[in-house]
């Protein structure tokens, strides 16, 4: 039904000439911007020494123009042009951006990316129109795909949205989302600084940078000092304090005792929400009053939840619906899949 691409939201800036580094597009994106060369995802943490993102970028930043180039070119690969796109941003920069956003998205596109990275000839250039554009908060997003992808789904329901720059939150009814009990907050970086300091006391990280540690936070190990490390139990150490200084108390300013009374379940979205500490520590706050529901690669949905929006806004053309969801830890494509004769 729908076809979900995803790879590391980093980048490195490189002129240097790099062939066959990689299997396919997706694994050796390399995009141009003001001429100069840009490693994006994978192919900056495999063949890059410092990959990077700035946090919660705004639209008018390169590295932000960079990945929304990157994730076009790969959209128009599969869906040719003009394409449909909707994006989104915490509520926290929601209001700011969302204007510039709009204005960058809705045009053609000129997009300059090199194909010897994954065997191709050199340098090539794209020409991508996107005649539709939506820009739409992200946990309304991830809202979205739970409706469409859980029949069963409650009319009300809580939803939570565990990213690595913010977490929020939002009461969803039939109607549309209670303003008033909506939260956003620090995200899983909360955690992420935590254990770094932790790290610091004892050992020498190398000049490794945030996206880097949040690599290893993930795989539950780091090599330093050449031995390996585990990480799990410090891991669990300060996912826990994440959730007790942060989200709980956020949570209990945002959600009062009627918002209880309307709904008995909660949804939890985001890469927070492949970590089975921190569900577990939801399911223990919340155990005899609401439902805890993670849906399957959680990390996905408000990629997902954009899509459908897109095929909502462009009359339901699933040929041209894209969903684009430029988060700071991964960016993540979502397309409906195509059938033969479509």
């Amino acid at each position: 039904m729908i076809e979900v691409i995803k790879y590391p939201s980093v980048l490195e800036s490189s002129n240097l000439e790099l062939r066959n580094v990689a299997r396919d597009l997706v694994s050796g994106l390399k995009i141009y911007h003001d001429n100069i060369g840009y490693l994006v995802g994978d192919l900056a943490l495999s063949e890059g020494t410092s990959p990077h993102r700035n946090i919660n970028s705004s639209p008018d930043e390169n590295d932000y123009r960079i990945f929304l180039k990157a994730g076009l070119l790969l959209a128009s690969q599969k869906l040719g042009s003009p394409i449909t796109v909707t994006t989104g941003f915490p509520f926290s920069t929601f209001q700011v951006f969302k204007e510039n956003a709009y204005r960058l998205l809705e045009n053609e596109h000129i997009i300059e990316y090199d194909t010897q990275t994954f065997g191709g000839g050199g340098k090539k250039k794209m020409a991508v129109e996107v005649d539709r554009v939506a820009v739409i908060p992200e946990v309304v997003g991830c809202s979205m795909a739970v409706r469409q992808l859980y029949s069963d789904a409650p009319k009300n329901f809580f939803m939570i949205s565990l990213g690595y720059g913010t977490m929020e939150a939002i009461l969803s009814t039939e109607g549309g989302l209670v303003q008033r009990s909506s939260v956003s907050t620090f995200g899983l970086r909360y955690a992420i600084n935590l254990i770094t300091r932790e790290l610091q006391k004892d050992n020498y990280l190398d000049l490794k940078t945030e996206h880097q540690i949040d690599q290893y936070f993930s795989e539950g190990s780091i090599i330093l000092n050449r031995k390996r490390l585990d990480l799990k139990e410090l891991r669990k150490q300060v996912i826990e304090q994440y959730y007790n200084d942060v989200i709980s108390p956020s949570l209990r300013k945002a959600f009062s005792d009627s918002d209880f009374a309307k709904s008995a379940d909660i949804y939890l979205a985001g890469g927070g929400a492949n970590y089975s500490e921190l569900v577990d520590l939801f399911k223990a706050e919340f155990d005899g009053l609401l439902n805890v529901h993670v849906p399957e690669s959680p990390e996905q949905m408000a990629s997902i939840g954009y899509c459908f929006n897109s095929l909502a806004i462009n009359a339901g053309a699933k040929d041209k619906a894209v969903g684009l969801d430029l988060g700071n830890s991964s960016t993540i494509l979502t397309t409906f899949k195509q059938e033969k004769g479509e």
